[in-house]
């Protein structure tokens, strides 16, 4: 039997890209993913390919009160929340000085701010029975900034500080903390961040297919992993920028600035 069988998996960002395939693959192996976004349309649309039990709930990160009510909701249905997947986020490629403060404000909200208030939601009750598992989806920026992402490589620094802190808060609570940071996937992420395509053209042979990044995903809840660098390879550069930092910057300049 799988270790995911009946889990009860709350995911954010759940009507396209990441957040949808995540669903459909823990469904098939015997979890109950409870897909949340905003948009109830688009959920239906993920909610025809799963075949096993699941649910719906348009949710937006960015609404305590809707946060609150699904909580309350999912509680009293399902008794518990085994797994909480914040995926929900989104980007804009653009430079600091045409970046307005809105934008800054708008995204941090979304990618940082509103894992954070799920978090609040549904982690008591995980404390409360020992038990549990946070997956925040954050990002390679969350480790290596790069021009024409300052507001969104900011969010996501922000969630791994955060996750990172909080991971040390929960030492032998029986909740485990998970980060995943992918590189650049072929989803519609880019349709909003990189409209022009440019990036997409400059990263194409680096790109991950979503898929795979999905499967890693869930491999990860399964063995309980605090950290996924995706794709593996990447990690020794990670490493070596976070010994050196100027100089990696330096010297990988034209290799990680594509945008």
């Amino acid at each position: 039997m799988s270790v995911l069988q009946d889990k009860i998996v709350v995911i954010t960002g759940a009507s396209s890209g990441i957040g949808a395939l995540c669903a459909r693959l823990l469904s098939e192996k015997g979890a109950i993913p409870i897909l949340t976004a905003r948009s109830q349309e688009r959920l239906e649309q993920v909610s025809a390919g799963i075949s096993g039990r699941h649910e719906l709930i348009p949710l937006d990160v960015t609404r305590q009160k809707q946060i609150e009510a699904v909580a309350t909701r999912v509680l009293e249905q399902y008794g518990r929340v085994d797994i909480l997947l914040n995926n929900a986020g989104y980007g804009k490629f653009e430079y600091f000085h045409e970046t307005n403060l809105t934008e800054f404000e708008r995204m941090m909200d979304v990618n940082y701010m509103g894992a954070v208030r799920c978090i609040k939601a549904f982690l008591p009750q995980m404390t409360e029975r020992r038990s549990g598992q946070i997956v925040n989806v954050a990002s390679m920026a969350g480790k290596i900034g790069t021009a024409k992402s300052t507001s969104y490589t900011a969010t996501k620094h922000a969630l791994l500080g955060f996750s990172n802190a909080l991971r040390q808060e929960l030492r032998g609570s029986g909740v485990t903390v998970t980060t995943i940071n992918p590189g650049p996937i072929d989803t519609p992420f880019f349709d909003l961040a990189d409209p022009s395509g440019g990036y997409v053209r400059n990263v194409g042979w680096f790109m991950l297919k979503p898929e795979k990044v999905a499967q890693h995903i869930v491999r990860a809840i399964e063995l309980r992993r605090e950290e996924v660098n995706l794709p593996r390879w990447v990690s020794p550069f990670l490493k070596l920028y976070q010994l050196a930092p100027r100089l990696t910057d330096r010297l990988g300049h034209g290799i990680i600035n594509k945008k």
